[in-house]
């Protein structure tokens, strides 16, 4: 019985020692990678005022104006983003005009001083994938004698990174 334990134990230690051997040095594994549409775009302030508040004798009210910044990463190819912008709600009263400029990032084109209305504008176009803050937003509020007096009100300005259609 002795024996038979023996040589069981003996036939054990074989096979575990066997197994070590044919262990490999390497082997390989699948990685799955993956990166999504990435589009973000930050107004740096909070708000923006536009006063009217003088003319020069016989001339049209003085435009009022403000600037402020924006910050924009986006991962898209080529051409294939555009910034656009709008109010909410209503549009401006009648006899005020309101338009925004944004500075477009590398590679984008802007399409200059835009009137916003609640329909969205391109303000930049041809966005390319780009990483850039601090862009210049150049704001100004445009009042002819027509509009009177307009008590102080808010409107919401909307921009979006959109799809290039």
């Amino acid at each position: 019985m002795k024996k038979l334990f023996v040589i069981m134990l003996a036939m054990g230690l074989c096979v575990c020692a066997s197994q070590s051997v044919f262990a490999a040095a390497n082997d390989t594994q699948t990685v799955t990678y993956e990166v999504t549409a990435i589009n973000e775009l930050n107004l740096d302030g909070a708000t923006v005022e536009l006063t009217v508040n003088s003319a020069v004798a016989g001339s049209q009210p003085t435009q009022a104006t403000d600037t402020d910044t924006y910050d924009i990463t986006t991962n898209c190819g080529t051409n294939a983003k555009k910034i656009t912008g709008a109010i909410s709600e209503t549009n401006m009263p009648s006899g005020l005009t309101f338009k925004v400029t944004m500075t477009a990032p590398t590679g984008g084109v802007s399409s200059g001083a835009t009137t916003m209305s609640t329909t969205a504008a391109d303000l930049v176009t041809g966005v390319d994938a780009v990483a850039e803050s601090n862009i210049a937003i150049d704001y100004s509020l445009d009042a002819t004698v027509a509009a009177g007096v307009v008590a102080s009100a808010n409107k919401t300005l909307i921009v979006t990174i959109a799809d290039v259609e």
